[in-house]
């Protein structure tokens, strides 16, 4: 069987595993679970939709979301058809957004909720294919290019073949440079899959692995080290209910493998000196005295000081089962290195392409937004 696409090994997976937890996801406090078998047909009936909407080889799927199974599904779902996934990182600023928008003009989308689709109108009120996952807020839009996510599992599974080649471009990144250019990097399926297949074999990463989805995918280095090594070693890949929660999501998931960056790492560090003890008081000496002996790995005292103050330190970060500690991109700080080092955590750097190329389209500011009148026009009615 031929795995040289991402589509390919989700079907490789999908045929040695197929009742396995592929995908979990939290939702109002419960964890959800979809087999491999699962996530093959949500992939197959996404790649149905796309097509019968004039999705086509060589088309640009645009991802407005935080990190949710359906982005990661309907990317799955462009590349089968031969198409591009082209995620948009949704901590950029508002307005950089709305101009990014504004200047790619996308044509299919993919809106997490009410505030992306506002977001997709105010910039290209003319879409051809709008898929939303929440639709609260959403009743009195009315556009016939919306569609709900939750409409595609009633569609019938279709027999369709996989357009994807090794060498077609899987992934497309843009950004906004600081002299205001338009700014891009790509990834085909061949180097993802090389990257991925590197970080499976060096770091032993098997089916068992759990993995914590933390960040949406709209760095390469995410889809590289994440994305990637999970269809190939068919691990279980998790997503936190939001951005609030991954904290305590990952305190309840325990994951093995965390794939973070130099931020990720940083936040953590900077949570924990937070809740550090008052110095001179008799807790703050005992982590002292605790980091520094476990550091040294004396015998008997490492011990105490691991179930003393490092393994409960380690499960208030959700870092306490986690084998595989990544770094992609820019190193940490160096107080924060020394930190996790201090405490057990071997953080490991993975290179991230920091090559941007300039794009020939030319940057259109949104100077004022038209939603609202394109609202009042087509009967959708914006947030209030």
């Amino acid at each position: 069987m031929t795995t040289d696409t991402l589509p390919h090994w989700l079907r490789f997976q999908t045929g040695i595993r197929a009742q396995h937890v592929a995908i979990r996801h939290k939702q109002l406090g419960i964890w959800y679970e979809h087999s491999w078998q699962a996530a093959h047909k949500a992939v197959v009936l996404a790649a149905q939709l796309l097509k019968q909407k004039g999705f086509t080889s060589g088309d640009t799927l645009f991802l407005l979301s935080e990190p949710r199974p359906e982005a990661l599904l309907l990317s799955l779902a462009a590349h089968w058809l031969g198409g591009v996934s082209a995620p948009l990182d949704p901590a950029h600023k508002q307005s950089e957004l709305l101009d990014l928008l504004h200047t790619l003009r996308p044509r299919f989308i993919f809106a997490e909720a009410q505030a992306q689709v506002d977001q997709v109108f105010a910039a290209k009120p003319d879409v051809q294919l709008l898929i939303f996952a929440d639709s609260r807020g959403l009743a009195d839009y009315h556009h016939p290019a919306m569609v709900a996510y939750s409409q595609i599992a009633e569609q019938a599974l279709p027999d369709l073949a996989i357009k994807a080649a090794a060498n077609d471009i899987a992934f497309r990144f843009y950004r906004l440079s600081q002299h205001y250019q338009l700014e891009y990097r790509e990834l085909t399926h061949a180097e993802l899959l090389k990257n991925g297949q590197t970080l499976v074999l060096h770091e032993a990463l098997t089916d068992r692995e759990e993995a914590l989805a933390a960040r949406a995918f709209a760095a390469s280095g995410h889809a590289r080290y994440l994305l990637s090594p999970w269809l190939i070693a068919g691990f279980k890949l998790n997503f936190p209910e939001n951005l609030a929660t991954r904290d305590s999501d990952r305190r309840e998931l325990g994951p093995s493998l965390v794939a973070g960056t130099a931020a990720t790492y940083q936040r953590l560090y900077v949570l924990t000196l937070s809740r550090w003890p008052l110095q001179k008081s008799w807790q703050f000496a005992l982590v002292q005295w605790a980091l520094k002996v476990y550091r040294t790995r004396v015998p008997l005292l490492s011990v105490i000081a691991h179930w003393l103050v490092i393994a409960p330190l380690k499960d208030v970060l959700g870092l306490g089962r986690t084998r595989v500690p990544l770094l992609v991109g820019e190193p940490l700080s160096g107080e924060a290195e020394q930190f996790f080092s201090a405490i057990g955590i071997q953080v490991r750097g993975w290179p991230e392409e920091t090559t941007w190329h300039i794009s020939q389209l030319q940057v259109i500011p949104q100077l004022n937004s038209s939603a609202e009148a394109y609202f009042a026009l087509k009967g959708l009615r914006a947030a209030s």
